[in-house]
Parts: structure tokens; C-alpha cells; sequence
């Protein structure tokens, strides 16, 4: 299948020049979604990944299904004030800005076995405050997984390189 046609693109969102990829049109086409995440789960099926960690709000969808295909457990990882409990919080700098990520602070035991999901890695900024609230959570962050990867922003490789997370994705797109 191929899942770049499940993807719809909206130019100039949420500003002029940048290609927006939208996976709410995998999301509703039921063979695309499944095919989605059984390819984000193949690789891992017998890594002993016991939590899914699934950045919001994308992340949720996928990384419950995920998470039940595996029988692990599943951990939001929520934007500031979300979450009711006692959390640990991160903050990671966007382009115009900061923002900051939480999760609780039970959601995790120590060495867990952790993969981290989310639709897409661009800068790799969220994806790098996410693994960083992990292990302070103490997860052992075995692999990250993502819909899209946009390549030329260089968030896969940094989230190798500097975190050195295996990241694994099902397509690509060039530019923004």
C-alpha cells in the first residue's frame, strides 16, 4: 500500500511557504490506518517494549493502537496542565518560543522498556524533549517510530545522533 496517497498536503499551514502533512486522512481510511501501524509495530513486535509513549495529540491515536498490538501499556505525553497528576516536565524551544511537554510522574517504572511514538519528525525538538522526559522518568527509550519523516529538517538523524534513539518511519517528504 501506498501510504503517501493516504497522506492529504495543505500549502501555506500554518504558514506561508511550509507543506502541511496531514494524516488524518490515513486516519479515516481504515486500510491505510491499519497498514500504518502494523508497519510501525513489525519491526518491534519482539523487542519487549513494555509502554508506548505517544506525544500528543497524533501520537495518541497511533501509539494506543500500537500499544495494544504489543500489549504494553500506553503513556500521553501532554502539553503543560493537561495531566491531573504528579508529573515530570520538560521544556524544548520552538521556533518562535518555548513550550513544554509533561507527563505523570508514575507512568513509568524504572528500565521500562519505552518506544515513542508521533505522526511526524521534522527539527526533532519534540521528539528529543519527549526522550528526554522518559529517561527521567528512568524508561530505557528503545526506539522511536514516526508516520513521516521530513529529512531534510534533520530530526531523524539528530534524534540518532544525539539521543542515540533508532528511529524507524514509513514515509518520506522532501522539503518542509
Amino acid at each position: 500500500m501506498n501510504l503517501i496517497q493516504a497522506i492529504r498536503t495543505i500549502p501555506d499551514y500554518p504558514k506561508k511557504g511550509i507543506m502541511f502533512r496531514d494524516i488524518t486522512t490515513l486516519l479515516g481510511d481504515a486500510e491505510a490506518f491499519r497498514h500504518a501501524v502494523d508497519a510501525m509495530v513489525d519491526p518491534f513486535r519482539n523487542a519487549g517494549i513494555t509502554k508506548v509513549a505517544g506525544i500528543e495529540a497524533r501520537g495518541f491515536i497511533l501509539g494506543g493502537a500500537i500499544a495494544h498490538q504489543l500489549k504494553a501499556g500506553f503513556v500521553p505525553l501532554r502539553k503543560r496542565g493537561k495531566l491531573p497528576g504528579e508529573t515530570y516536565t520538560v521544556e524544548y524551544a520552538l521556533e518562535y518560543g518555548v513550550d513544554a511537554m509533561e507527563m505523570h510522574r508514575d507512568a513509568l517504572i524504572e528500565g521500562e522498556r519505552t518506544m515513542m511514538i508521533d505522526d511526524l519528525i521534522a527539527t526533532g525538538g519534540t521528539a528529543l524533549a519527549a526522550v528526554d522526559l522518559l529517561r527521567r522518568a528512568g524508561a530505557e527509550v528503545v526506539a522511536a517510530s514516526f508516520v513521516i519523516d521530513l529529512p531534510d529538517l534533520g530530526g531523524a538523524k539528530k534524534l540518532e545522533q544525539e539521543a542515540k534513539v533508532p528511529v524507524s518511519t514509513l514515509v518520506t517528504f522532501s522539503g518542509h
